[in-house]
This record gives structure tokens, sequence and C-alpha cells, in this order.
């Protein structure tokens, strides 16, 4: 018959700190907490500047299907302010994408610099690690 192996020993071992430093794990879930906190902040404030950036290009699309509730007294007039909606938005259409491509530009120089940091970091406690390990040997 098999035995049914009992953890109970080994994760209270575990948990006293026999096997592991509880407070590097305690840093360790902090720190990538504060990661992610930082990440998703940087996350948030794009997406509500797109928001902004989105709801301004639709009011300004709004404000230029208005002319389309005008009564035209000839069919082609009607054609004239169609082709005029369309070229305005067409004209407007590049510099609403610009926008957008700065915030995402912002975003990606946030996320980098956070990348980065956290890199620096890593590798600072990455050294302190090691010398305390070559102290402890």
């Amino acid at each position: 018959m098999t035995k049914t192996i009992d953890y109970t020993k080994t994760f209270q071992d575990m948990f006293a700190g026999k096997f592991a430093d509880v407070n590097a794990v305690n840093d360790l879930v902090r720190d990538a907490a504060e990661f992610g906190a930082k990440f998703n902040k940087i996350a948030l404030d794009a997406a509500e500047k797109n928001v902004e950036l989105s709801n301004a290009w639709m009011k300004d699309s709004l404000g230029k299907y208005g002319a389309f509730t005008k009564v035209q007294s000839e069919p082609a007039e009607y054609a004239k302010v169609a082709a005029d909606v369309a070229s305005a938005q067409a004209q407007a259409a590049p510099e609403h994408f610009a926008k957008f491509a700065e915030v995402a530009k912002s975003a990606q120089m946030a996320t980098v610099e956070l990348v980065m940091a956290a890199g620096k970091e890593f590798q600072a406690d990455a050294v302190k690690a090691a010398k305390s390990a070559v102290k402890a040997a």
C-alpha cells in the first residue's frame, strides 16, 4: 500500500524560517506588489488619457456631423456637405492619431524607466545577498 506523505513538518519548518529567510520572502512579495502598483498606475493613466482623447475626437466629429441636420435646397448640396465632412474628418485624423501616439510613447517611456529601476534594485539586492552569503560561508 502507498502511504500519504505528511508535509506538515516540512511546512512548519519552512514557515519557521529553517529552510528560507522569511524576511527575504516578505521583501520579495512587497517589492513585487510595489512594482505591480507602479505598472498599473502607468497603464491606468494611459487609459484615462486615451478616453479623454477619444471623447474629444467624438465631440469634434459630432460637431462636424451637425451639418447633416440642415435642410439643403438641392440634392447636390447634400453630396457637398458629405464631402466636406469627410474631408474635415480626414484632415483631423492625423492630429488625433498623433495625440494617441504621444500617450503611447509616454507610457512606454515610463514603463522602460520602471523596468530599468527595478533591474537596478534587483542587481543591488543580488550583490547584497551574494556578499552576505560569502560572509556566512
